[in-house]
């Protein structure tokens, strides 16, 4: 199964459905957006989710605790014919929604209205596919706990030339807290390229973002709502038509107002080649939509 629960209650996220076993004592928020993965029967009575943060990710709710959106997802009449299973997730995120629940970070407490990622999309990760392809190429076990329990400084430095390191600073102000450590050793491992080649395509295709009527659109509405529909008519105008359908928008609550958190944009083929993100976005097939609506955050600075 696939889709977002938008939970509707505070509800437990169990590991363990019939030992109803919950380490760290998750619990879901309201008004919060989570991917779903699975369903444990036909007539589910309880969901699977990914809750960021948790260790295990993979947790169960009940099918009472939210509302499902995009859980049948099929292809459009204007679809791409040849169109496959992603073969890469681009997640970016909107650094000042990010900041709201993590003001000790480093990047956040640098942030102000001047801050590049106060009006652009910051790279999250490049995420190979299917979901859990993870901790590949000679990561031994100790690095892989330390990730898990995101004690990332105690992780290896990814092997960056200094060019690299300074374009990825400025498209990921989660460096400053060591934020590409995590994602090389998680998710970069399985790109099959180099630490600098995996940073640098990543790099490129946020920049490609970046440039496009997409990141306008977010820049002119910061302390606005806005709808997925509107964001996935940006990725259309400026990608071709049906790239909207293959981007999911992911919100988290913050009081009584959702927010929007991040962009999660399918792409197909060869991701590691030169080819332009719109050509990536079109080979991969449509997503769920994600949530309908929710704030352009502004900098608290």
């Amino acid at each position: 199964m696939s889709g977002t629960l938008v939970a509707k209650q505070g509800c437990p996220a169990y590991q363990s459905i019939r030992r109803q076993t919950n380490p760290g004592g998750v619990t879901i928020e309201p008004g919060r957006s989570y991917p779903i993965t699975g369903k444990n029967k036909a007539d589910a009575t309880y969901y699977q989710i990914t809750v960021d943060g948790a260790s295990p990710a993979q947790r169960w709710v009940e099918v009472a605790c939210g509302d499902v959106n995009g859980a049948e997802v099929t292809p459009s009449a204007n679809a791409h014919a040849g169109a496959v299973r992603a073969t890469h997730v681009l997640a970016l995120g909107w650094e000042p929604a990010f900041c709201l629940e993590h003001a000790d970070k480093t990047e956040c407490a640098n942030e102000t209205g001047q801050s590049f990622d106060a009006t652009h999309l910051s790279l999250h990760g490049l995420w190979p596919q299917p979901r859990g392809k993870a901790y590949c190429t000679n990561v031994g076990q100790e690095f892989a706990a330390a990730d898990k329990r995101h004690d990332w400084s105690s992780l290896p430095e990814p092997d960056l030339s200094d060019a690299t390191k300074k374009r990825l600073s400025a498209v990921m102000p989660g460096t400053q807290s060591g934020l590409e450590r995590h994602e090389w050793i998680e998710h970069g491992t399985c790109f099959g390229a180099t630490a600098d080649s995996y940073f640098n395509r990543a790099a490129e295709l946020v920049e490609q973002i970046n440039a496009s009527g997409v990141r306008e659109l977010f820049a002119q509405n910061v302390g606005k709502s806005l709808s997925s529909d509107a964001i996935q008519a940006a990725f259309d105008q400026s990608f071709g038509a049906g790239a909207g359908a293959r981007v999911t928008v992911s919100c988290q609550g913050h009081g009584s107002q959702r927010t929007i958190g991040e962009l999660m944009i399918s792409l197909a083929g060869n991701v590691a080649g030169s080819a332009p993100i719109g050509d990536l976005i079109l080979a991969a097939q449509p997503s769920q939509t994600g949530c309908p609506a929710g704030l352009v955050v502004r900098p608290s600075r």
